[in-house]
């Protein structure tokens, strides 16, 4: 975590006007929320259009913080207190962000895709992690704002950082890659998240690939092979690029896969190296490809990823198998959804074997543009007969309901506008041996159903 005086930070962050008895005063971190200061930060007021953080510099000071960052057009600023004055806070913010990685002698390896972005860089950090002291993203801090306090929040011994790189439109994975400056730059693939706002698949291609802008020229683009919209574009980043993924046209894809309750095994090809991941899913695979090549362009041997990976931290609500004492297992994935994904989890559903009913509890996909009841539907059609029943949630679920009909029966389809009904008949409706797969965009909250089901 950033630790440097006032002076410093004035000057990292392109700041005037402190008081010159205050440049010594040393801050311990950075905070933009007055509700969760810690004693002896910067506050960092940020303004967007329905906030404005100045208004709670005084309890900001009130709760801890040793200093404010504030904005030059903003009136009444806190008296006989250090203030540091910039043009925009925000902009300072990143400036801050910037300059301290670059003080520190720091691996960079940044993350992007449609799906999977927060797995990889869990599987990253992991692999890393046997060789390096690592630091990565926590939770959804991947944006114009995380991303900074991420790079903020790293210790002076960090010696690798895994950062996440989110985006809703054009634009915003060019500014996270220019503060970030990675060594190597990972796309995992293209799905159909952010239709809304980028149009098509084109678009969110080209929006991912702004990660190579930021590359440093000796850096390393891993992107995933089998998508002809990344093939196609990948010439003209100019940059050395490495491919992963299911086929043998990429420099690293898997053979002698095998899926089980505690992960997955495969062999990485060409040249044969076994890894155990404890991660479900196949496309997880794609997904540990591309930190398995990533470490050993860090310096790591298969042995050492090898080791990393076995003690794999996933961020929750990402495929987490339990069992219950009622004895059916949930596979918890409520924390977000796109066809891409929910195609693949419900793959892994199917897949899993050991267990009496397969049982499918679908909410909606957000975001999806004017196609969102379409994918939905097509959604619905990949579910097989291997899956015994599916629940769907949501105005939009019902299209997963409509499209399962081409395979199940329809008195193996129950749809729902209510949470609470489904909850309570899905409660009534477990036994022992089922298998509940839950997934659904982060605003349908289906959480709540997996801890209905667990209690």
């Amino acid at each position: 975590m950033i630790k440097r005086t006032l002076a410093e930070i004035q000057d990292m962050s392109g700041g005037e006007g402190l008081a010159q008895s205050f440049e010594t005063i040393e801050i311990d971190g950075i905070s933009t929320d007055s509700r969760s200061i810690r004693k002896g930060s910067l506050f960092v007021p940020i303004t967007g259009d329905n906030f404005n953080g100045h208004r709670f510099a005084d309890k900001a000071l009130a709760e801890g913080a040793a200093a404010i960052l504030w904005a030059k057009n903003e009136h009444n600023p806190p008296q006989d207190v250090p203030v540091i004055y910039v043009d925009d806070t925000l902009a300072a913010l990143q400036m801050l962000a910037k300059t301290y990685k670059e003080q520190l002698n720091v691996k960079v390896a940044g993350v992007t895709g449609s799906n999977g972005k927060t797995t990889t860089k869990d599987l990253l950090a992991s692999a890393l992690s046997a060789s390096f002291k690592v630091h990565k993203t926590q939770g959804n801090f991947n944006n114009h704002i995380g991303l900074p306090l991420t790079l903020l929040a790293m210790p002076e011994d960090t010696e690798a950082v895994v950062l996440e790189m989110g985006m809703s439109s054009k634009g915003e994975i060019e500014l996270l890659s220019k503060l970030a400056r990675p060594d190597a730059a990972v796309i995992t693939n293209i799905g159909e998240s952010h239709m809304m706002d980028l149009g098509s698949r084109e678009g969110i291609a080209e929006a991912k690939l702004e990660i190579a802008i930021g590359l440093k020229e000796e850096g390393t683009l891993y992107y995933f092979g089998d998508e002809p919209l990344l093939r196609e574009r990948v010439p003209a980043v100019n940059r050395r690029t490495v491919t992963f993924g299911e086929t043998d046209r990429n420099d690293l894809y898997p053979a002698d896969f095998h899926q089980s309750e505690s992960g997955v095994e495969f062999t990485v090809q060409p040249e044969g190296s076994r890894f155990s991941v404890p991660v479900l899913g196949k496309h997880n695979v794609w997904n540990a490809l591309a930190a398995i090549a990533v470490a050993r362009s860090f310096g790591l041997n298969d042995e050492m990823i090898s080791k990393g990976l076995e003690n794999l931290a996933m961020t929750a609500m990402r495929l987490e198998l339990a069992k219950t004492e009622r004895g059916w297992a949930v596979i918890n994935d409520a924390y977000n959804a796109s066809p891409t994904s929910m195609k693949a989890a419900i793959r892994l559903a199917e897949d899993l074997e050991g267990y009496s009913r397969r049982i499918l509890i679908l909410g909606d996909m957000l975001e999806l543009g004017d196609r969102e009841e379409a994918f939905h539907e097509e959604t619905g059609e990949a579910i097989t007969a291997r899956s015994s029943y599916v629940f769907t949630y949501g105005k939009l679920g019902a299209f997963i309901a409509e499209g399962a009909k081409k395979n199940l029966q329809e008195d193996q389809i129950k749809s729902f506008l209510d949470k609470e009904k489904l909850i309570q008949a899905v409660k009534e409706f477990a036994q022992q041996g089922d298998l509940f797969l839950v997934k659904a965009s982060r605003g349908m909250r289906l959480e709540e159903v997996v801890s209905a089901l667990s209690e």
